[in-house]
């Protein structure tokens, strides 16, 4: 067995918990996607351009509310900043050796866990061991993704509605392991929270749309975050 086959097999070995993980949340993004009019075919496609699940979900409100595609491309964008850090975290992990071709495949599903699992790899990282994580994770994300645009067109409305709920469990679910372990983390999550309900009550701002609210609010959390909280040296190089 080469390396690269190795590799392959490891990142495959890796990914399977996260493909798991991934068909469960994709589940409920196919959901939100039915009530929000799109057919399963359209849900999927989204789901196999785009392996980011706040992104898809602002992006499913967006196009719910009939918001311009403008917006749906700049909030999509805000919101997905943070993988240009983690793939120019995994870049420098690379062979210089490597090709622009294994790094563009590598950034097509550059996500957390992804991320998570290759920058615990020794450097030089392989490609391949990307490529065997997205081999069943991708997958996964799609499938999840297409089973729950399926039942939310069969299923009953109410039933629909019911778990499109399972969402916001989920961003529950990703939000509350970090606050409890970082004060910082559960600050600038409170005050995302505050500054996102307090659109809703000001005259000017309740007139913003909710993809727009994203955007908004995620630029100002992050911009007083650095500011308010910048990271040290060693905070850096645990990143």
């Amino acid at each position: 067995m080469t390396d690269n086959q190795t590799n392959f097999k490891r990142g495959m070995i890796d990914g399977l918990s996260i493909a798991i993980g991934y068909f469960a949340v994709s589940f409920t993004l196919g959901i939100s996607g039915s009530n929000a009019g799109l057919k399963w075919y359209q849900s999927a496609l989204m789901s196999a351009l785009n392996y980011t699940s706040a992104g898809q979900a602002a992006a499913i409100d967006i196009m719910k509310e009939g918001g311009s595609i403008l917006l749906l491309v700049v909030s999509t964008i805000v919101i997905n900043l943070r993988y240009l850090l983690m793939s120019a975290a995994l870049a420098v992990k690379l062979s210089p050796s490597t090709g622009i071709g294994k790094r563009m495949i590598m950034g097509i599903a550059v996500t957390d866990e992804i991320f998570g699992i290759a920058s615990s790899q020794k450097y030089p990282l392989n490609p391949f061991y990307n490529y065997g994580a997205m081999a069943l994770s991708c997958p996964g994300w799609i499938l999840g993704t297409i089973l729950g645009a399926v039942m939310g067109e069969i299923l009953p409305p109410f039933v629909t509605s019911a778990l499109s709920v399972a969402l916001y469990a989920m961003f529950l679910a990703i939000i509350i392991p970090p606050s409890k372990n970082n004060k910082t983390i559960a600050l600038v999550v409170i005050l995302s929270m505050v500054l996102s309900y307090s659109f809703t009550l000001i005259q000017l701002l309740k007139t913003l749309s909710s993809g727009m609210r994203v955007i908004v609010v995620t630029l100002l959390i992050s911009t007083l975050a650095s500011i308010l909280f910048p990271l040290n040296e060693k905070e850096l190089e645990d990143l």
